[in-house]
C-alpha cells in the first residue's frame, strides 16, 4: 500500500491518502518474490495465462499487465503465439547497471567522478582480502595474474583481462552490496573506455599502461599472501590512481557519461 502525502495552501502536511495497490501490482509482486527467491528458476516457463488466471482469480488483462511490469524488470520475456509464454529470468546486475549510467549521465557525471567511485570500492576490497582471504583465493588471484602475463603485448585479450582482475579482488573480499556496486561502475567503466582505450592501442603511453598494470596486479597479489593489509590498499590505490590519470587523459574523458549508444 502507498502514500500519498497531500499538502494546504500553507503548505502543511494533511493526513496521508491510502492507496490500496492495483490487482495487477499484487499478482506482480508474488511473481517477483519468488523469482528473487529462486522458487522460479532461470528459463523456467510459467504456466498458460488460463491456469494462471483462475490460480489469481483475475482477468486476462489484469493478468497482462502484471506480465508488462515484470517484463520492464526484466524478470519475464513473453513470447507470442502457440508456443509462446511467459520465463522466468533471474534480476540481472547489467540491467541495473545500465540504468545506473542513465541516471548519472542525466546528472552529468563526468568519467572522473565514476573513476573515482571505483578507487573508493575496491582499495579496501583489496585490504580485506589481504586480512581474510583462503588458499583458494589465492589460486585465483595467481592464475589470473599468470593468466595475464601471457598475454604479453595483446592488448585487445588485455583490456578485458584487467577488467577481470580488478572485479576478482572484489568478488573474493565476500561483500555481497560492494559486488553488486561494483559490477555496475565496471559495466559503466568499460563502455565508456572500450573505444577509448580501443583506438590508441598502439601509442606508447598505453603499451605502457598495460605493462604497468600487469606488474601491479603481481604484487597485489605478493601482498594478499603475506596478509599485508596496509600495503595492499596502498600498491592498490597507487595503481588506480595511475590508471585514472591515464584514463583521463584520453579523449572525451571530461565528458558525461555517453551510454545511450
Amino acid at each position: 500500500m502507498t502514500v500519498d502525502q497531500e499538502r494546504n495552501s500553507a503548505g502543511e502536511v494533511l493526513m496521508p491518502t491510502m492507496r490500496a495497490p492495483k490487482t495487477a501490482e499484487l499478482v506482480a509482486q508474488h511473481l517477483r518474490r519468488r523469482i528473487v527467491r529462486g522458487e522460479l528458476a532461470e528459463g523456467e516457463a510459467l504456466p498458460p495465462e488460463s491456469t494462471l488466471i483462475d490460480m489469481f482469480s483475475i482477468s486476462r488483462p489484469t493478468l497482462r499487465e502484471a506480465f508488462r511490469v515484470l517484463e520492464a524488470e526484466r524478470l519475464l520475456s513473453i513470447r507470442r503465439g502457440a508456443r509462446g509464454g511467459a520465463r522466468v529470468h533471474r534480476p540481472d546486475p547489467d540491467v541495473a547497471a545500465r540504468y545506473a549510467g542513465l541516471v548519472l549521465e542525466f546528472e552529468g557525471t563526468t568519467l572522473a567522478d565514476v573513476y573515482e567511485a571505483r578507487t573508493t570500492i575496491e582499495a579496501p576490497c583489496a585490504a580485506v582480502l589481504a586480512r581474510d582471504h583462503t588458499d583458494e583465493d589465492l589460486e585465483k588471484l595467481w592464475a589470473s595474474v599468470s593468466e595475464g602475463e601471457s598475454y604479453g603485448d595483446d592488448f585487445a585479450r588485455l583490456i578485458r583481462h584487467h577488467t577481470e582482475f580488478h572485479a576478482l579482488v572484489v568478488d573474493l573480499a565476500g561483500n555481497h552490496t560492494l559486488r553488486l556496486l561494483n559490477r555496475m561502475l565496471r559495466q559503466i567503466i568499460d563502455v565508456a573506455n572500450w573505444q577509448r582505450v580501443d583506438q590508441g592501442l598502439h601509442q606508447e603511453a598505453t603499451v605502457e599502461a598495460f605493462r604497468h598494470g600487469v606488474r601491479a596486479h603481481r604484487r597485489l597479489v605478493e601482498l594478499v599472501e603475506k596478509g599485508d593489509e596496509a600495503g595492499a590498499r596502498r600498491i592498490w590505490t597507487k595503481h588506480l590512481d595511475e590508471a585514472n590519470e591515464y584514463l583521463s587523459g584520453l579523449p572525451n574523458a571530461t565528458t558525461v557519461l555517453d551510454l545511450l549508444d
